[in-house]
């Protein structure tokens, strides 16, 4: 029989990080940094003026206007979830796989996190029958779901929700009464903005939805933690905001001084910002693609990445190949692949997916390089995908997959 979870064997605790853009760190950010280091006073809960300021900026460039007093910062994402959840009550809903980060919370505060199937073009957004469905059973069983968390532009999936399927999920969601936490970390890593369209729950349920920003998605290094959330309008958003800076107070859940100056010099996104985040999508797209025909060549299955530095990979199709290797599981995959890539490679079950599933989330960052000198050379170059130290990161990955595919080829029964 197999495991249905892993303890006792592998990190348990391990929670797979953001993926990162491999880039050493943008020079005018720094320097901001250093600049604010003498910054003695702490800087307010829920952020202060002129980080909120610039956040609303931010957010009405993108068609999302807020004001500063519907606007919080906090230091990561996952502590604004967390105030979110305490602040809401009730049973939290969540796509199957979600972000790594989503589920602990829910089961800090003694919540259950019930996961919903996605459905077949995208993940991070639920399946509306799923998710009725699920409702359905849970208020049946004496639950009350209350919150729905959810991301347009996905991690572990690296998809972006076709609005068709956004608008079924939104509407199914306001009709059962929830209210939508929007994880929106990666929006600004879209691959490709003309031909993949990025629309916000907030447009289209504007009264009921929490917009989240973790600024290690595009802005910030994953070092300088940092987060902002959008309330909505009416009284609603403004209770919502109110209790959520209770629970931020009382967990003194500031963002650093220095960190918050350079989260504002970010979010206004002067040029140096712009050009680096354009500079570390186009690469990103490049080594997802590269990586994705890599997988889908060995004969593995993977939805195109359209979003992010990574990509999530099912290896369903390779069990025969995987096994000899001792590999029955995702835990079992995330140890082999790990150490065959010579890079982290979580496991699905990382992510809420079942754990004798063999999925894996495959991030990009690594393939620019593991020293400084190669990530420096690969901020300078109009290419980086076409350095020689990259190329050879490329190869090997493909070659792990290749004996994937060649072990499973000659294992086939014959025809």
């Amino acid at each position: 029989m197999g495991r249905t979870d892993p303890e006792g064997h592998g990190p348990v605790r391990y929670g797979p990080p953001l993926p990162d853009d491999g880039l050493p760190l943008l020079p005018e950010l720094s320097e901001v940094l250093a600049a604010a280091a003498g910054r003695s006073a702490a800087e307010p809960v829920g952020g202060g003026t002129t980080l909120r300021d610039a956040a609303c900026g931010y957010w009405a460039r993108r068609g999302l206007p807020a004001a500063p007093g519907r606007v919080t910062a906090a230091p990561g994402a996952p502590a604004l979830l967390l105030a979110l959840t305490a602040a809401l009550g009730g049973d939290v809903l969540v796509p199957r796989p979600c972000a790594a980060w989503w589920g602990p919370y829910a089961r800090l505060l003694g919540r259950p996190a019930f996961h919903v199937a996605t459905p077949a073009e995208c993940g991070g957004v639920p399946d509306p029958y799923a998710l009725l469905e699920t409702v359905r059973r849970v208020r049946a069983e004496g639950g009350d779901p209350r919150l729905l968390v959810l991301s347009v532009a996905d991690d572990p999936t690296a998809t972006v929700a076709p609005p068709e399927a956004l608008h079924e999920a939104v509407e199914a969601a306001a009709g059962e009464g929830l209210h939508l936490v929007s994880d929106e970390t990666w929006r600004d890593t879209v691959h490709d903005p003309h031909t993949t369209v990025l629309f916000s729950p907030a447009e289209m349920l504007p009264d009921r939805v929490t917009v989240v920003g973790d600024l290690a998605g595009a802005l910030l290094p994953p070092g300088w933690p940092a987060a902002v959330a959008r309330f909505a309008d009416g009284p609603d958003g403004a209770d919502l905001h109110a209790r959520v800076l209770d629970v931020l107070t009382a967990l003194d859940a500031r963002v650093a001084a220095p960190v918050a100056a350079a989260a504002e010099y970010a979010l206004a996104e002067p040029e140096p910002v712009t050009a680096r985040v354009a500079a570390a999508v186009r690469t990103h797209a490049h080594l997802a693609a590269a990586v994705h025909g890599a997988v889908v060549a060995a004969g593995a299955l993977a939805r195109p990445p359209r979003a992010g530095r990574h990509l999530y990979a099912d290896l369903g199709p390779l069990r025969t190949a995987l096994a000899p290797h001792g590999v029955g599981d995702a835990q079992d995959l995330e140890d082999h692949l790990s150490a065959r890539l010579g890079m982290p490679a979580p496991g699905g079950h990382r992510f809420g997916d079942d754990l004798g599933a063999l999925r894996v989330r495959l991030s990009t960052a690594p393939l620019l390089g593991g020293t400084r000198q190669e990530r420096a050379l690969c901020a300078g170059s109009a290419e980086p995908w076409e350095l020689p130290h990259v190329q050879r990161a490329l190869t090997t990955l493909r070659s792990v997959f290749d004996d994937l595919r060649d072990d499973a080829q000659r294992r086939e029964p014959p025809r």
